[in-house]
């Protein structure tokens, strides 16, 4: 079965931009071409592809198309590139690298990555901000081309490798930990905790094997930098890369005993396509990955 690569940008354009009219506006056709174009593509393929709501949406079936899409874009927007490094007519064409990482990777030890795309040329680097259990599902639906993510088993269409273990423990400010001292002993089940947002289990792991549940108090903090500055400045205990802690603002932490340390196996997924920016980004991730621990064996 072979799909229309207009009619696959199409899908693409609206996936991005959430409305038939928007879509038409970005590819220079009318809302009726937009949905002429959709109609040809989900007779093609035999199934609805499109949700027409607000925004429209692209269905289950329609992921494996959408990233399709985005394939052909990425390779021709490439080629495009590298001729006009060879010496043809220098294009508008920009390689769009989509790329999924969890926050607290982009803080420790994800940064020498960013260095590496920004030596590319006409190069742009997109980054989704999304915990490493979730990840995967922008791969499989197509809005990444990688992902860090906690999964060893690849989503489909995709590649996957161990890069490290990123090691968290259980750290709090001297000052709030003194309050809640009863002589020598530590009262943990009232120490209020900080947690990056809903989806962050971190801490009730970390308390489970003590039989504690949350505390009274609970903070959210949605941001790995603003995370560790709660912490620091006395607002709770929470779990936090050891990367983080081995100079500046970290360093003053202190662990609480008792709390077993969490390791959270991190891999990287990326689509199986001949890609050299997609080969160079993944080598960059690689060496990058050199400082977490060694995955285990």
């Amino acid at each position: 079965m072979r799909f229309d690569p207009v009619q696959l940008e199409t899908l693409v354009a609206i996936a991005e931009e959430g409305t038939f009219d928007a879509a038409a506006r970005r590819l220079h056709v009318t809302p009726s071409a937009v949905s002429q174009r959709v109609r040809a593509l989900e007779n093609a393929a035999g199934t609805v592809l499109v949700r027409r709501t607000a925004p429209a949406g692209v269905t289950p079936a329609g992921e494996p198309l959408l990233r399709l899409g985005r394939q052909l874009r990425l390779l021709a927007a490439e080629a495009a590139v590298e001729v006009a490094d060879e010496g043809g007519a220098p294009g508008s064409d920009v390689v769009d690298l989509r790329v999924a990482v969890n926050a607290d990777s982009l803080l420790t030890w994800f940064p020498p990555v960013l260095g590496a795309v920004a030596g590319r040329p006409a190069t742009a680097l997109r980054l989704f901000i999304e915990d490493q259990a979730y990840s995967h599902d922008l791969l499989r639906r197509g809005d990444v081309l990688a992902a860090v993510t906690d999964s060893p088993d690849p989503v489909q269409g995709c590649s996957a490798e161990p890069l490290g273990v990123l090691r968290y423990v259980a750290v709090a400010a001297p000052d709030l930990l003194e309050r809640h001292r009863h002589g020598r002993r530590l009262d943990r089940g009232s120490l209020p905790m900080v947690v990056f947002n809903e989806r962050d289990h971190l801490q009730d792991r970390a308390l489970a094997p003590l039989g504690l549940d949350r505390p009274r108090v609970v903070h959210r903090v949605p941001s790995a930098a603003d995370f560790l500055t709660a912490l620091v400045a006395g607002l709770g205990w929470g779990m936090c890369p050891v990367l983080a802690l081995r100079s500046g603002p970290g360093a003053a932490l202190e662990r609480l005993r008792g709390v077993p340390a969490i390791d959270v196996p991190l891999h990287w997924q990326r689509w199986r396509i001949a890609s050299p920016a997609l080969d160079d980004l993944s080598d960059a991730v690689r060496s990058a990955a050199r400082s977490l621990r060694p995955p285990a064996s």
